[in-house]
């Protein structure tokens, strides 16, 4: 699971508030309860299912027949997981006979005696009739987490809604399967599939496995059976339905399909179309070609948790819908979709034993994102990549989680930026370590070793102990059974007189536990590098190197694969050679940061004008956005090379950026240009030019803005247009600016559109249209998963809402 909703706001809001998100203070109970692995007392064999949804009471009219065996002693029960289902028969079958059985149900789980008691070669299948009523199971027990646990969800079931699909789709992490069928949800468990779904026949459905059968009934519904041949872990379980255009592709002879609205048809393989090409690349580094019988996507409205590996059927949210203006930028969604692909190894192949070992799924998915980019766009988007995630660690306030975590307070704690993120960097720096050769091969054993069985980090690491021939328990024990990062210092002495150079490096960390360090480092003279390897493991160590010409540059981390923070004293002479010499993605951004910091520095200046044609796209945007042209002689040295930018560069993104900057000169000279770009394909660069035109042409902006309104827009454009309307404080436009503010997803895009709307609410004067604005806001606030709310609501309560109100009328405050 990809779980990227608000990601990037929380991130920051955390780091900014020293909150974190874990159980309260005030409950410190979790401290003293080791999670460990769920026993298997009985394993699942072969789970057949055969359903029909009520759209009308959004339940699921179900049977099951559960094959099992024991695992190893005898049994005469069985535990059943089964929430807030209304049972209406239990038998143990025998061919065609059916003998009912006792059982005991909780509304959690159904504990059934058997009857006789079974070794563990003995199969038995148990028979369950059932209706799985996910609202009333929530609402019985204020369930609130990132999906709830209602496992099963309906989309807007009666049509209400003519701005919705009506939908079904399931989500099953982390135990929620167990809402719409009876099982043992446990991540340990394997079982082979089969299901049959009857619906509208206007509909089209997708679960695991291969659609081996359709069969039209004659009160105008279909029976539609799906069939998985390889076990895997009930979690991973699906069904979706809907109205759905399915774009259909192929891989080596198999179904590979996407399942969008309809109005996304078009652009589909704009947005999933590299999935072939991604399954070729992952099956070579893995040495395991796809294992499964086909792949397909499927998008679901107000899915909120990114995206979910269901076993050769994914689902994304609808932000993975893009339409073709947004794709002009590139597709935002890719990284998601590689992640997700990858789990169909990790997580689905071979799966997590407990939720303790998560990041056994969630790293692999995580580091796949950095593999994909290096490997499609090169070194520098894979590095670029990696250091994303490893910005979004180092800023989550997260340093006292271990990766392998057997005390948390709840299996959702888990699904954080150190299962994904800090064990995706904990890979790479792996990769570096043992080399590329033996890290592949390591993937290849732990896999084909484990296939379609479960997992946990000690097997990893003796795959690679396998492979390597080498002892990696110290590697493990501070990296994946403890808790931390090292934040260091590093320093420079270079004696002249004696042709000596040394290195200090601090460990600084709070914890007072130094980490064992293997660190390249590179000196340079001129372009020519020596390397050498040293071991920090104290809370000081010194290293020594002799020269005859005092090095141009010693570059620390000379790969720049380090998990650490780290402030490195280096002079602005060094990160110019490190920006010219040393090469790397991260080289040249420490640079340009340095440089940015220093713009009173002629060759600082120099730097950023030389970085602003960097062959990274990411890394000239980066270095537009430092540029402080409050300085008159950065200001002079910049304006011609970001007016080639503006109109010239092949990335629209950094176009957009630089027609930002631009605006921020003030130049009517500029105006024509402006004009233009907001007519461009790229919301991006339309709402950039907006903006920037705005600064020296009010007028004209506004007036672009009043037709821009009239058609769809979205991100940069629609903040800019709205954003011209609310400074016009035009009243005439309360309607669309509230109706689209109502009609977004919760969303990271919702989120950031608040400010603009409440800003909108604070010039309009009448109550009830101020009324309805309100109104949207708190129902926006009230559908944030309570997981973010903590954060969340500070802000639109105490930011937005709080000021709002406090200058209206007393009638306002009525609704909040």
């Amino acid at each position: 699971m990809k779980k990227c909703l608000f990601l990037l706001v929380l991130v920051s809001q955390l780091a900014f508030s020293g909150i974190s998100q874990h159980a309260p203070a005030s409950d410190t109970s979790w401290k003293t309860v080791y999670r460990e692995t769920a026993p298997r007392i009985n394993n699942l064999v072969h789970t057949k299912l055969d359903v029909r949804p009520d759209f009308s009471k959004q339940w699921l009219h179900g049977k099951a027949w559960l094959t099992l065996r024991p695992h190893f002693y005898p049994t005469d029960s069985l535990t059943l997981d089964a929430k807030g289902m209304e049972i209406k028969k239990i038998a143990l079958v025998k061919g065609t006979t059916q003998t009912p059985l006792q059982y005991k149900y909780d509304d959690w789980q159904i504990r059934i005696q058997l009857g006789k008691t079974y070794k563990a070669n003995e199969s038995y299948t148990i028979y369950i009739e059932y209706i799985s009523r996910p609202d009333e199971f929530e609402k019985k027990y204020e369930i609130d987490q990132m999906l709830g646990m209602k496992g099963l969800y309906f989309i807007n079931p009666t049509g209400e809604d003519k701005e919705k699909p009506t939908q079904i789709w399931t989500q099953g992490e982390t135990e929620s399967a167990s809402v719409w069928f009876p099982t043992i949800d446990k991540t340990a468990q394997k079982t082979t599939q089969e299901l049959t779904v009857t619906v509208d026949d206007k509909y089209v459905t997708l679960s695991n496995g291969k659609l081996v059968s359709q069969k039209k009934n004659t009160d105008g519904t279909r029976s539609d059976t799906w069939k998985m041949d390889l076990p895997h872990s009930p979690y991973l379980f699906f069904l979706g339905v809907g109205d759905y255009a399915v774009i259909k592709d192929t891989w080596k002879g198999k179904e590979v399909n996407y399942y969008v609205e309809k109005e996304y048809a078009s652009v589909a393989r704009r947005i999933f179309g590299n999935t072939p090409e991604m399954m070729t690349y992952f099956s070579k580094i893995t040495g395991v070609e796809f294992p499964w019988v086909k792949y397909s996507q499927i998008t679901g409205r107000d899915y909120m948790a990114g995206a979910m590996e269901n076993t050769t059927a994914t689902i994304h949210q609808e932000s993975a819908q893009q339409d073709a203006r947004e794709l002009v930028d590139g597709n935002s969604w890719e990284g998601t979709i590689a992640h997700e692909l990858f789990h169909q190894w990790f997580g689905d192949y071979v799966t997590a034993e407990s939720w303790s070992n998560l990041t056994l799924n969630e790293s692999f998915a995580d580091y796949s994102q950095t593999l994909w980019e290096e490997y499609k766009y090169g070194q520098d988007a894979g590095d670029a990549e990696n250091y994303s995630g490893l910005q979004n660690y180092l800023q989550s306030g997260s340093e006292e989680k271990h990766l392998v975590r057997f005390f948390y307070g709840d299996k959702e704690e888990m699904f954080d930026q150190v299962s994904y993120q800090k064990g995706g960097r904990i890979l790479h720096m792996l990769r570096n370590f043992v080399g590329d050769s033996a890290f592949f091969k390591a993937i290849n054993l732990y896999l084909t070793t484990y296939k379609f069985k479960s997992a946990e980090a000690h097997q990893w690491r003796l795959a690679l102990e396998e492979v390597t021939g080498r002892d990696l328990n110290w590697f493990f024990n501070q990296w994946y059974f403890n808790s931390g990062h090292p934040t260091v210092d590093i320093s420079y002495v270079y004696d002249d007189a004696y042709g000596k150079a040394t290195i200090i490096v601090k460990q600084l960390q709070k914890s007072g536990k130094y980490f064992r360090l293997p660190i390249a480092v590179d000196i340079y003279n001129g372009n020519q590098k020596t390397r050498h390897t040293v071991w920090a493991t104290n809370a000081v160590d010194s290293f020594h190197f002799s020269y005859t010409k005092r090095p141009d540059l010693i570059n620390v981390d000379g790969d720049k694969v380090m998990l650490w923070n780290k402030k490195d004293n280096k002079t602005l002479e060094n990160f110019i050679h490190q920006y010219n010499y040393a090469g790397k993605y991260l080289d040249r951004r420490e640079a340009i940061e340095f440089a940015a910091r220093n713009q009173t520095n002629a060759n600082a200046r120099a730097l950023l004008v030389k970085a602003l044609n960097d062959p990274s796209d990411i890394l000239r945007r980066v270095a537009i956005n430092s540029l402080d042209l409050s300085n008159s002689n950065t200001k002079q040295a910049v304006e011609t090379v970001l007016a080639n930018l503006a109109k010239n560069d092949k990335k629209s993104l950094v176009r957009a950026d630089a027609i930002l900057k631009l605006g921020e000169f003030e130049k009517a000279d500029y105006a024509d240009l402006f004009k233009k770009a907001t007519a461009d394909s790229s919301y991006t660069i339309a709402g950039a030019a907006l903006i920037s035109l705005s600064a020296i042409d009010p007028e004209a902006a506004l007036a672009i803005a009043k037709e821009l309104v009239k058609q769809p827009s979205k991100g940069l454009l629609t903040s800019a247009i709205m954003g011209e309307i609310v400074k016009s404080g035009d009243e005439s436009y309360a309607e669309k600016i509230i109706s689209d503010f109502a009609k977004l997803p919760v969303s990271q895009a919702k989120f950031e559109s608040v400010a603009t709307v409440s800003a909108y609410l604070a010039a309009v004067s009448d109550l009830k249209t101020f009324k309805w604005g309100i109104d949207e806001i708190v129902k926006f606030r009230n559908a944030i998963p309570a997981a973010y709310r903590e954060q969340t609501d500070p802000y639109i309560n105490g930011q937005l809402l709080t000021p709002l109100l406090q200058n209206k009328t007393k009638e306002t405050f009525c609704r909040c």
